[in-house]
């Protein structure tokens, strides 16, 4: 029976979040039981993506996203994939009506990742929305589960919140990103010259983008309310701890939060959401 294999994909899509990100995983646990697999594919699908053009570096990683692409819009088409990942993935896309658009621009960012690029400010922005923008529309669009003029109410915090995780996944990040993998995102920044002033203007955007992402949060459905800000909430608590680190450190260490400290969040988060969100 193919109910017996697409349980199965959305267990591995699942699996993959665990692997992955305990952030995410604590965040999706925290959301309504009937949303969690569809979010589980979206982050199963997109980790994949980003597997390819991060890690997989003893192989043609062009040759493989093409043909993740082209699987991508294939099980679209046809309404299954024998790629667990994708059939949960394209279940969840039909299910919920994501425009196939958001799919398009995700992958035109993960193509970008192919080369080496000097960013500027439209680039920066570019990338931005294909690479994170477009995924909190996708999980938007299972949070309001078809609910069309909820979801353009909610669009602009969606893509904000995408926006100021991935920036902040930026700063986490300098060091492999840029020994490792060779990138800088931050526009028209040349690493030699990193210094705490820059870090301190970029750092001022993330602020003013985690208070606008908060007010989204805030009328979302009660279904996805607390799983979104206790995700919010590590961020936050991520972003923090990097403020108080140093431009010259920030690219030679990648900043981490601790298991035990996410569990504490987790709780922690829940009596502020009591509080302040209901």
């Amino acid at each position: 029976m193919k109910k017996l294999f697409d349980n199965l994909s959305y267990k591995i899509s699942r699996e993959t979040t665990r692997q992955y990100s305990t952030s995410f995983s604590l965040g999706i646990m925290a959301l309504s039981p009937h949303i969690r697999n569809p979010i589980y594919a979206i982050y199963g699908y997109v980790r994949l993506a980003d597997e390819i053009v991060d890690s997989f570096h003893d192989y043609n990683k062009r040759e493989l996203l093409e043909k993740y692409r082209e699987e991508t819009f294939q099980s679209l088409e046809k309404g299954i994939s024998l790629n667990p990942i994708l059939n949960s993935f394209q279940q969840t896309v039909k299910r919920y009506n994501i425009d196939h658009n958001l799919i398009d621009l995700f992958l035109k960012s993960m193509e970008m990742d192919l080369q080496q690029i000097d960013y500027n400010s439209q680039l920066y922005k570019d990338y931005i929305l294909g690479s994170a923008e477009v995924v909190g529309l996708m999980c938007l669009h299972v949070f309001t589960d078809g609910d069309i003029e909820e979801f353009e109410k909610l669009k602009p915090y969606a893509m904000k919140l995408g926006s100021v995780f991935q920036k902040v996944n930026f700063l986490r990040d300098m060091k492999d990103d840029y020994q490792i993998l060779g990138r800088c995102y931050f526009p028209n920044l040349d690493i030699a010259y990193f210094d705490n002033i820059i870090k301190s203007d970029i750092e001022k955007d993330i602020e003013v983008e985690f208070g606008i992402a908060l007010e989204g949060i805030k009328k979302l459905p009660r279904s996805s309310r607390f799983g979104v800000y206790l995700a919010f909430r590590y961020y936050i608590s991520l972003f923090k701890k990097i403020r108080k680190i140093s431009a010259a450190k920030i690219i030679n260490q990648r900043v981490r939060i601790s298991n035990g400290r996410k569990l504490s969040l987790m709780m922690s988060s829940y009596v502020q959401y009591k509080t302040t969100l209901l």
